[in-house]
């Protein structure tokens, strides 16, 4: 509701490791290297800083895909609540997942002293999200999470079985090939420090060949790829077609799917 602080976390935040059994698709390894960062979230000059810049971006191409406003949403894999809290001032009504408690509860803190309407956050999977409410969202984003997790194509099929027929599914990640190996890691993590060594590991990087047969397997159509570059001299980002290195696709689940 707006005007209210609709911002909390279910009980599930406590023991979200806890819940985490051998069958859940997680990293812990990731899981851990993300909850130790948690409370740099926030700070736009800290690790999280290509976050801070390249959000603007991409909400505004999910806007411009999906028109956000007025929609129930969820954010797969939110972090610290970077893309959910903005989604929310556009006027969408937001749920944030993440297993990485220490994240969401930043998440929820950054959220609750802002002031945000229409913003939730769980410590719950994607799959398991997508078993409780299946075909119960407008609009799904997973940005920057599939790289992250032992099987991206799960994730895949859990964000197509959570969104309703004729809704929106946003991913974004890394291409594999010699170029996204030379400026995703070489570049960003160890000549630029734009991100901490080890932030990724190349073998996970996922060819959009790769993500459009899981799309489609899921039942999903996609609408548009657009693909992410960066000046290390201007330290500037825009969105274009080449998509050799950081890509994010658009797709909707087909009506009768």
């Amino acid at each position: 509701m707006r005007g209210r602080k609709k911002c909390h976390l279910t009980r599930e935040i406590g023991t979200a490791l806890g819940s985490i059994t051998p069958m859940t698709n997680v990293d812990l390894q990731e899981l851990a290297k993300f909850s130790d960062l948690a409370h740099k979230w926030w700070d736009p000059e800290s690790e999280f800083r290509p976050l801070h810049i390249i959000n603007p971006l991409r909400l505004d191409w999910i806007d411009q895909q999906a028109a956000v406003k007025g929609k129930r949403v969820v954010d797969v894999g939110c972090g610290g609540g970077i893309l959910a809290e903005a989604m929310a001032r556009r006027g969408a009504n937001v749920l944030g997942v993440d297993l990485a408690d220490k994240s969401l509860k930043v998440a929820q803190l950054h959220a609750m002293e802002a002031g945000v309407p229409d913003l939730d956050y769980r410590a719950i999977s994607a799959e398991d999200l997508a078993a409780e409410q299946p075909a119960q969202f407008d609009v799904v984003t997973c940005m920057e999470m599939l790289e992250h997790v032992p099987d991206p194509s799960a994730i895949v099929r859990a964000c197509a079985n959570m969104v309703k027929p004729g809704g929106w599914v946003f991913f974004s990640t890394l291409n594999r090939n010699p170029k996204s190996f030379l400026f995703a890691i070489v570049g960003a993590e160890y000549v630029l420090g734009l991100l901490p060594k080890g932030t990724h590991e190349f073998a996970r990087f996922i060819r959009p060949a790769e993500l459009s047969r899981w799309v489609r397997e899921a039942g999903l159509d996609h609408v548009q790829y657009k693909g992410m570059e960066y000046n290390p001299f201007t330290r500037n980002y825009w969105l274009s077609g080449d998509t050799s290195v950081n890509y994010m696709v658009a797709c909707r689940r087909l009506l009768n799917a």
